[in-house]
């Protein structure tokens, strides 16, 4: 299996990068903003370099759209993971036009209320996880796992 990890840079890598027991004997390659935090964190992982700034902007959704269909078929990952935030959208769409499963992971300091990304990853998203039961009632079909920190 080889799994795709999409995410901002920031916390919302930091939040995948905490499931390394999950994913550190598996098939993998990221995808996030190329900036020293993630280049640090990611010292000798497989990067792709995704478009920023990227929250509410039509370009760099339209230039990670490319960037996905570029990725994508090259390395054809059957799972793509997420915590967030805008670059996981295209790459969840196109990732499921290429057969990829998808789980996101929604961040944990939404208890209440739906980010953008969530919202529209939400239709093409096999496994939805919450970390707040509250978060239920925003997302009917997601899945409680409770905090993963």
């Amino acid at each position: 299996m080889k799994i795709c990890f999409v995410s901002s840079s920031g916390g919302h890598l930091t939040h995948l990068y905490m499931l390394k027991p999950f994913w550190q004997d598996k098939d993998r390659f990221w995808v996030t903003f190329d900036k020293e935090d993630a280049r640090s964190l990611l010292e000798g992982e497989k990067m792709y370099p995704c478009y920023y700034p990227s929250n509410r902007s039509i370009k760099a959704l339209i230039i990670n759209t490319f960037r996905a269909f570029k990725i994508i078929p090259k390395e054809r990952p059957d799972l793509i993971i997420t915590s967030g935030a805008a670059p996981a959208i295209p790459f969840f769409y196109v990732g499921k036009l290429f057969g990829a499963k998808t789980i996101y992971i929604e961040v944990f300091d939404r208890i209440d209320a739906s980010t953008i990304a969530g919202k529209l990853c939400y239709p093409v998203t096999d496994k939805f996880i919450v970390q707040w039961e509250e978060m239920k009632k925003v997302y009917p079909k997601a899945i409680n796992l409770g905090s993963i920190f």
